[in-house]
């Protein structure tokens, strides 16, 4: 009798493993390489992003060379949208889940074009 019991004791605790695995997989939380186009098909810069949670906001910050952007997002498993700010600039970005990825568009406050961009999950 304790040996069917353990059997499916271990066999709970993977699956329910592999389940939590599966449902942070989704999460917009975690460490991604970026690289992106500025607006109106401007030139293309690469960095890195990292995304965590912070009750029901997200804090996303951006390092794209030697400048660091950091914003609040709200969200969920399928899209994020991001306020964000540097020095006197700011603006918005909105992304949407692309399997292990997030693909999005963004623009600075008051513009009238928009980027792109890809953030690759380590």
């Amino acid at each position: 009798m304790r040996r069917p019991l353990r059997r499916l004791a271990l066999a709970t605790t993977t699956l329910l493993l592999l389940t939590a695995g599966l449902a942070r997989a989704d999460d917009p939380v975690g460490r991604y390489a970026v690289e992106g186009t500025n607006p109106g098909g401007g030139s293309a810069y690469t960095g890195s992003v990292t995304v965590e949670k912070t009750g029901e906001t997200y804090r996303v910050v951006w390092v794209v060379g030697n400048t660091r952007y950091i914003g609040t997002g709200i969200g969920n498993d399928k899209f994020i949208s991001v306020s964000y700010r540097s020095g006197d600039q700011t603006g918005l970005a909105l992304y949407g889940e692309d399997g292990d990825d997030w693909v999005g568009v963004w623009t600075y406050a008051g513009g009238t074009r928009v980027g792109a961009e890809r953030w690759r999950r380590r």
